[in-house]
């Protein structure tokens, strides 16, 4: 028995409990282990809480009773970890270390799978990366030096003069000794780093200029905004184009006459005329006047090729009209002409060669855009390529031919479509025979423009499809590729 009373003067809401009769055993050994306790209400079970003063003085507990609120009291005054675990026997410390254990060797074997998971991925993209930056880094490097058709291109402009074995390794046409024409046409000549001499120096057969008239004056540009005083049609190519000729058919005390027909801008092939594509960007009708006076300087020395009402007469350069040339304009003259057109490719193909495949699908249709000469209305005026100067009207089967033009072009985007499978479907294959087909059957050069540029794989079986087939000259702007013709399928194209 006990009763619990205020301690040294504090509040009545501490108090000390004193015990008013001699422990049993249990007692004993329970109050030695817990000698003094001093507990506040506050935090006192709510049974214990409600006891007050005078009851704790006069009233007897049972043994169990006394068991069990000391031991309550115990638990709440307990702030020890040990002592917790006193009152949990069931949680051993064998038991958590156990589980611990368990614990921690699933989550070392998760680790140990995620790490076999994650270190090979990692490892490959860590490799691409180095590649990447290999590549990038070479790529740097190389870009500060001129590469081989640049190099190259400066012995078409002057020859040393210290050079020891000038008199035996040079001749008078040996401008071109070493380079084997190819049918590829340099698309934009004029971004190239040498206009005209890096074409020549790959071996192409075509270059393009597009000139803009303004202020009675050609110049040679991509836009107008790209245009300066001395870039122009007849310094960047008439120019040059004579002095490459008058080197190519020279006059000497070992070869006192000039040939006939005269020799072209190739030596290890004469008779390969050079196409100068000439781009109209500006009114068709004016311009005209212009590119024919800048011609006249080749046309004086025999150097273009020619219609003369019946022949025609092949000559060193072919000058063709595209983009506003007025197509009433090349045909004015029916006894001479030395401007040819470029035809509209997809009006000539031969439509009975066209047979849709039968397995063909909605979204292979949807490739092949229709053919313009069903619903082409377009004026007289610039219309663009191959439909200036001619109304939808008069254009017949045999409007386009060799004495009038000399390419039919189009672009391969909207006339062919997009290879969205990567490539070609049955469909398309037959409108690319037809239209070579119905251009070669008028005497007249095939020319795609508006080929996928990337990926290069694709534009490399693109371009094996299209000369297996017959095309004629490539329309490129990766000339080192598209002159060496190396087109197989590689997996960095990509």
């Amino acid at each position: 028995m006990g009763f619990l009373s205020a301690r040294n003067g504090r509040s009545p809401q501490s108090y000390e409990f004193v015990p008013t009769s001699p422990p049993s055993d249990d007692q004993d050994e329970l109050q030695r282990d817990k000698p003094d306790i001093h507990v506040s209400i506050e935090e006192l079970p709510a049974d214990i809480y409600s006891i007050d003063e005078s009851q704790c003085s006069g009233q007897a507990r049972s043994q169990s009773t006394w068991s069990r609120r000391l031991a309550a009291i115990t638990s709440l005054c307990s702030s020890n970890d040990e002592k917790i675990e006193d009152t949990l026997p069931l949680l051993s410390s064998t038991t958590k270390r156990s589980r611990s254990s368990f614990t921690s060797y699933r989550r070392f074997k998760n680790l140990r799978v995620s790490y076999c998971l994650l270190f090979p991925i990692a490892g490959v993209f860590i490799m691409l990366g180095i590649i990447q930056f290999i590549s990038i880094a070479c790529g740097i490097v190389l870009s500060f030096f001129p590469d081989e058709f640049d190099k190259a291109a400066g012995r078409w402009r002057h020859v040393p003069d210290n050079d020891l074995y000038a008199d035996i390794s040079h001749w008078p046409t040996d401008i071109s000794r070493d380079i084997i024409p190819v049918g590829c046409h340099s698309h934009n000549d004029y971004w190239r780093r040498v206009p005209l001499y890096s074409a020549l120096q790959a071996g192409c057969i075509g270059v393009e200029a597009d000139v803009w008239l303004i202020d009675n004056e050609l110049y040679v540009g991509h836009t107008s905004s790209s245009l300066t005083a001395k870039r122009t049609l007849k310094t960047m190519y008439i120019d040059p184009l004579i002095r490459i000729l008058e080197q190519q058919n020279p006059i000497t005390q070992f070869h006192p006459a000039v040939d006939q027909p005269l020799h072209g801008v190739f030596d290890t092939d004469p008779s390969q005329s050079l196409i100068l594509l000439i781009d109209f960007k500006t009114d068709g009708e004016k311009t005209w006047q212009h590119v024919t006076e800048r011609l006249l300087p080749l046309r004086e020395r025999g150097y273009l090729t020619y219609f003369n009402g019946t022949d025609l007469i092949n000559g060193p350069i072919t000058a063709v009209g595209t983009g506003n040339t007025p197509f009433n304009m090349v045909t004015s003259n029916s006894t001479y002409r030395d401007i040819f057109f470029d035809a509209p490719l997809d009006l000539l193909a031969e439509h009975e060669g066209i047979t849709p495949s039968p397995d063909a699908d909605d979204a292979a249709n949807a490739d092949v855009p229709q053919d313009r000469a069903a619903t082409a209305k377009q004026s007289t005026g610039n219309a663009g390529q191959g439909l200036s100067g001619i109304s939808a009207g008069d254009i017949g089967p045999d409007t386009f031919n060799w004495t009038n033009s000399f390419y039919a072009s189009v672009s391969f985007k909207k006339s062919i479509g997009f290879p969205w499978r990567f490539h070609l479907t049955s469909q398309q294959m037959d409108l690319i025979r037809a239209q070579i087909q119905g251009a070669h059957r008028r005497g007249l050069k095939v020319r795609y423009w508006g080929l996928p540029s990337w990926p290069r794989s694709l534009r490399n079986h693109i371009w094996s499809v299209l000369v297996r087939e017959g095309v004629d000259i490539l329309n490129a702007d990766d000339l080192q590729s598209a002159t060496k013709q190396e087109w197989k399928v590689k997996i960095f194209d990509w």
